[in-house]
């Protein structure tokens, strides 16, 4: 289980005066100010569960992320995962837990995949029997058993990804943190990615916490997510909530003769909108939907959350 409460992570940032005195005098007299990455945030993440987190960039989502793998140190509050605090970098938890960014590597690119499984057998303490099966059945689930004798270098970006997630997985973690794990995969690549998450996660019930810009990942993986704006969490719920926490409204998108109108209005005003718009249009199509996710998520990250 995963226990966060009250966490923040400060930094203090340093203002430079202009021009060459403005410069002297930052020499000795130094003028900042205190900007928090997170704070104040909470939350519980049980077995089983792939929590989304969703923000916009410079939010704070990879902070709570390195926060979470031990990578960082928060200022304040308290964390608890399988019973560790994580920046302890206590071996056994780091033995239990792995980490997956889409923007770094765990392998060696100059080396075959098969190499650098060797070399992490021996830093995780896997068993022949253990290591064998997973080699096995990872390789066979990605699809990628035909290049782990390749170099890394001259995979595709696909198939380099789906070698990382093998690499993070061969210990049987029972914490997952996933950070844009397909940032930059074709959609094909995207895909099997998600396909294979939802496999792995029915197979070994692990904690997944999962950040992505892709809201496509986020609706196949997640049914509960996060969304932190400016350091906070303002929503903690079930993605089929957001709709209705935002209000019920309608979107209409109308195409007549002389183009195309687009509405977002509240359900009760939809009859006498609908009315007004044959009365002073030329209508050739009327569509009338709920309002994507992704723009939702959209006006929630840029106004915050206002429950009507």
């Amino acid at each position: 289980m995963i226990k966060v409460s009250n966490l923040s992570k400060s930094f203090a940032v340093y203002h430079k005066e202009p021009g060459l005195m403005g410069s002297l005098r930052g020499l000795f007299i130094r003028k900042s100010s205190i900007k928090y990455a997170l704070h104040d945030v909470s939350l519980e993440v049980h077995p089983g569960e792939i929590l989304g987190l969703i923000g916009a960039n410079g939010a704070g989502k990879t902070t709570l992320v390195k926060i979470l793998s031990g990578i960082m140190h928060p200022t304040s509050g308290e964390v608890s995962i399988l019973g560790f605090k994580p920046w302890e970098r206590s071996n056994q938890y780091r033995r239990q837990m792995s980490l997956i960014m889409g923007q770094k590597s765990q392998v060696w690119w100059d080396l075959p995949a098969l190499d650098s499984f060797l070399l992490l057998k021996e830093i995780y303490q896997i068993d022949d029997e253990t290591y064998q099966f997973n080699i096995d059945y990872l390789s066979k689930t990605l699809g990628i058993a035909d290049h782990l004798k390749t170099q890394v270098r001259k995979l595709s970006l696909g198939e380099r990804m789906k070698v990382e997630l093998m690499a993070a997985l061969l210990h049987n973690p029972k914490v997952i943190f996933l950070d844009e794990p397909t940032i930059g995969l074709d959609i094909t690549s995207q895909k099997a990615v998600r396909e294979f998450l939802k496999d792995y996660q029915r197979k070994y019930n692990p904690i997944m916490i999962l950040t992505s810009h892709y809201m496509e990942d986020i609706k196949e993986l997640c049914s509960r997510i996060n969304i932190i704006r400016k350091g906070e969490m303002i929503y903690d719920g079930p993605l089929s909530h957001i709709q209705k926490l935002t209000g019920d409204t309608k979107h209409l998108k109308v195409t007549t003769k002389d183009g195309e109108l687009e509405f977002t209005i509240p359900r009760e005003n939809l009859a006498i909108k609908t009315k007004e718009i044959f009365e002073s249009h030329e209508v050739i199509d009327l569509n009338i939907q709920d309002p994507s996710i992704e723009d939702i998520i959209d006006q929630i990250l840029k106004h915050g959350l206002q429950k009507q």
